[in-house]
């Protein structure tokens, strides 16, 4: 059974700056330990305003390696890019910019070819099986989703790839399966804002259906840390 530690912020603000926090001291603690520090990303407006704080930390970025956990299929300049978003919010003028990012390759023939593709490459980045990444972040959606790990949808079943294509709001998506984040050695899950807290109920209930729920798909050996705001904490 997933252990999910709760971890409350008061508002969006300290909360963004609590994930930052919560994410510089993994990396700081894996390269203390290792060579590299293997990292994947979300999405969101939330993850957005963590990795401005982030950014800022005194970290050995030249060995952070950067994925994503999962990918709108459009270009790289488009503005609905996970890329787009990391490279603007984290990357740019900040201490990060000599980590390397390893953006989803959406340039390629089809989103399967390019979710072979990028499994590939994590595979390279992480030897093992499945590859074990040093540290992921999720988000939550107000439907039970993370990543790209939709409820009602064959991406959410695919348990022998690392990446799958998947598909939500209208667009085909490039999402690390659960298998692979399950076996990340540190999941942290953000979450903000009243409109998530009956997800975040969902995610904490051991009787909950995964199938309904996707999030709880996601289940690591070690504990799952949940960051949420005041509003995001569902009601006793």
């Amino acid at each position: 059974m997933t252990h999910y530690r709760i971890q409350r912020s008061p508002d969006k603000a300290a909360l963004a700056q609590a994930a930052a926090t919560a994410m510089a001291a993994v990396i700081r603690g894996t390269t203390t330990r290792q060579l590299r520090c293997v990292v994947a990303l979300a999405g969101g407006s939330t993850p957005e305003a963590a990795y401005g704080h982030l950014g800022q930390e005194d970290l050995p970025w030249k060995r952070v390696e950067l994925v994503l956990g999962d990918e709108r299929w459009v270009d790289a300049q488009d503005p609905a890019s996970n890329a787009r978003m990391v490279r603007r919010c984290l990357l740019s003028g900040s201490r990060a910019h000599r980590a390397h990012l390893h953006p989803v390759p959406t340039h390629m023939p089809s989103p399967e070819a390019g979710a072979m593709a990028y499994g590939d490459l994590l595979q390279t980045l992480c030897p093992g099986q499945p590859p074990q990444l040093d540290l992921v972040l999720l988000g939550l959606g107000d439907d039970g989703h993370t990543a790209s790990l939709f409820p009602g949808t064959a991406a959410v079943d695919v348990k022998d790839r690392w990446v799958t294509v998947g598909w939500g709001k209208d667009l085909p998506r490039i999402s690390m399966t659960a298998p692979l984040l399950s076996a990340a050695r540190q999941v942290i899950i953000l979450v903000a804002g009243a409109a998530k807290r009956q997800a975040l109920q969902r995610l904490l209930d051991t009787d909950e259906d995964p199938a309904r729920t996707p999030a709880r798909l996601v289940a690591p050996k070690g504990e799952v840390l949940v960051l949420c705001d005041q509003a995001a904490l569902p009601v006793d």
